[in-house]
């Protein structure tokens, strides 16, 4: 009884989440009208996001003693999401060099496609023009970075700021209080978002995708067996790994529901804080994670590109081809926002870069539906490990 206590509303949506998958099934895309329901819920969660943000970093980054501290915190994490996010990148081209996911070619459609420029893509990445961008979940990583830069300057200002310290703390509690009570609509949210991606997208595995397909969520779900153990184990040995696997439920739930690495956010701050992960680490790690560390979105980005030379007939070969995968990789894991759908700026730097025909973006975005669920898991339940890892180097200890 007490654990089904414990775990009483983790229960309630798995069912939730198992009834809206049989609704999909069995109706297939008539189950559809479902969706707004599943909208509101992510909705909801969306509106959330932005103001969680802010004051939850402001409050982490304006309490820190010393910016020394929020240096080493920023190092250490930033140099984790590479590390990781080539790891990830690196498992699916070694398993792809291993099985051939698709054998033949086929012609596509040629056409021109507008080069992108590197640097345009990054400021867009890290800037906003207007201080209202800043308010869309489009531009997180500019809202974090501005984020970072109030908290600093409030800390700067020294004991006048004390008031309005106090003050941005019991709004970034009262944001985290407000997730739990939209919480208690999970349950009817999930179910009937299931219901309509299932319903819709389920056939549509069945096909030329089905090999790419089964072969990505084998190789995701490996990767999230053996190296978030070994994250985990790195971060605190044996009881470390315990904790992790003990911990991570809710968010594998929560991430594979929603396809969404921003939804996911508040669940992941719940659990580190049930960690006793600290949270001027948690905070900042996870919402910087939400937005630029995508392990998920980088072994995606090399499926993709191997997909489309096999089904082009072209031999992905040479030092160059190889590099410029591993480039998009690392961008796609770094730029992309943590919204379902979010690959169309990897799908379109792949068409781009490799000078593939306009026809090309459609195959590839069709994959990337396909495999977001897997994908967002791995993105969202990696955060955490990612701040196991940090407060490891940080404090020296989990």
């Amino acid at each position: 009884m007490k654990v089904l206590k414990k775990y009483r509303s983790l229960i309630i949506l798995l069912c939730s989440i198992i009834l809206g998958s049989i609704l999909g099934l069995i109706f297939g895309s008539k189950v559809t009208f479902l969706k707004p329901l599943g909208d509101i819920f992510l909705n909801l969660m969306f509106t959330l996001v932005i103001p969680l943000i802010f004051f939850t970093v402001v409050s982490a980054v304006s309490s820190m003693p010393n910016f020394k501290r929020l240096g080493k915190i920023l190092k250490n994490v930033l140099l984790i999401f590479m590390i990781t996010s080539l790891l990830a990148a690196l498992v699916m081209f070694i398993t792809l060099k291993i099985v051939n996911p698709i054998s033949g070619s086929i012609p596509l459609e040629d056409g021109v496609v507008e080069t992108l420029s590197v640097g345009d893509q990054i400021v867009k990445a890290v800037t906003v023009s207007d201080f209202s961008g800043l308010l869309s979940r489009s531009n997180i990583l500019p809202l974090i970075i501005f984020s970072l830069l109030f908290g600093i300057s409030l800390s700067l200002v020294g004991d006048k700021a004390s008031g309005v310290k106090k003050t941005i703390d019991v709004l970034a509690k009262t944001m985290m209080k407000m997730v739990k009570v939209v919480m208690y609509y999970a349950p009817i949210g999930l179910c009937a978002y299931f219901a309509s991606l299932v319903g819709e997208y389920g056939p549509s595995i069945i096909g030329s995708y089905a090999k790419s397909i089964i072969i990505y969520y084998i190789a995701a779900i490996m990767y999230f067996l053996v190296f978030y153990t070994i994250y985990s184990y790195i971060a605190g040995g044996s009881s470390g790994v315990k904790r992790f696997w003990k911990s991570i439920i809710p968010s594998v739930v929560t991430s594979l529901a929603t396809q969404s690495s921003l939804a996911t956010l508040p669940v992941n701050m719940d659990i580190c804080d049930e960690m006793d992960i600290p949270k001027d680490i948690s905070k900042v790690t996870l919402s910087l994670g939400s937005t630029m560390h995508m392990e998920g979105s980088s072994m995606g980005a090399i499926l993709k590109i191997m997909f489309l030379f096999a089904l082009l007939g072209r031999p992905f070969t040479g030092i160059g081809n190889i590099l410029i995968a591993f480039l998009i990789a690392i961008l796609s894991a770094v730029v992309m926002a943590g919204v379902p759908g979010g690959g169309l700026i990897g799908e379109t730097l792949i068409v781009s870069l490799y000078g593939l025909p306009t026809s090309a973006f459609a195959v590839i975005a069709t994959i990337g539906i396909l495999i977001d669920p897997p994908a967002t898991l791995l993105n969202a339940t990696g955060d955490i490990a990612t701040s196991m890892l940090v407060t490891k180097y940080v404090d020296k200890k989990v």
